[in-house]
């Protein structure tokens, strides 16, 4: 019987944000997508929210939300973290893998916003991450490794990138093509994540040795699927 994960029913999830620190990036979109064993969408769950702070200019570039307009039709910060958390929480339950691309990203958001609201947040457990996997099976090759790149590498469609909605769907796009390529990553789920966690660990210590060639004090965090929220000094 055919176990791994990409043969069996997943999620998505997905977050555009008010910054690029995790640790104080607050969500302004998320998605949730979940998808049958045939790549078939069973659920779709979206999100607006109204961050407690302005949007900066260069995230509404990105993403396409205004502080304006997401104090129009966004839902209150604090329902938008604890709808996401339950929908999550129940995959995770269930012991459906939930993709995420960059996941200690998107995780780490959610952890801090549930904390900021008085919120649980979802253990995230099994998560499948696309960015790991694919710098681990194919580590040596040039180039960026964004999910629009990693999208042109591998001829998936990506219409609006840079909205969760369409993230989602790229993210799915991409990891069954990893699957199809590398037998190494056509594992159960719990499995897969376990490993990936050992793979982030040794690409961040990979990378922290680079930087130390030049800063000798650099340090690269290698955890995942979630950072440790830092200490206070």
């Amino acid at each position: 019987m055919n176990t791994s994960w990409h043969t069996l029913p997943r999620a998505a999830f997905d977050l555009e944000t008010t910054g690029r620190d995790p640790q104080t990036a607050q969500i302004v979109t998320a998605s949730v997508v979940l998808v049958n064993a045939r790549n078939e969408v069973l659920q779709q769950h979206e999100w607006l929210a109204a961050p407690d702070v302005e949007i900066p200019a260069e995230a509404t570039a990105i993403h396409g939300v205004s502080t304006e307009q997401a104090r129009a039709e966004g839902q209150a910060p604090g329902a938008v973290a604890a709808e996401l958390a339950a929908v999550l929480s129940g995959l995770f339950e269930a012991g459906i893998p939930v993709l995420a691309f960059n996941a200690c990203y998107d995780f780490t958001v959610l952890d801090r916003e549930c904390a900021r609201h008085g919120l649980q947040a979802p253990e995230p457990m099994p998560v499948i991450d696309p960015y790991v996997m694919d710098k681990q099976a194919d580590r040596y090759r040039r180039g960026k490794r964004t999910l629009s790149a990693l999208c042109a590498h591998y001829g998936v469609e990506l219409e609006h990138a840079h909205t969760s909605a369409a993230d989602v769907m790229a993210t799915l796009g991409v990891a069954a093509v990893l699957a199809e390529r590398f037998e190494e990553l056509r594992l159960p789920a719990p499995e897969l994540h376990r490993a990936q966690v050992a793979w982030c660990a040794g690409q961040a210590e990979s990378f922290q040795e680079y930087l130390r060639r030049r800063d000798p004090e650099a340090v690269v965090d290698g955890s995942w699927p979630l950072r440790s929220a830092p200490q206070p000094a």
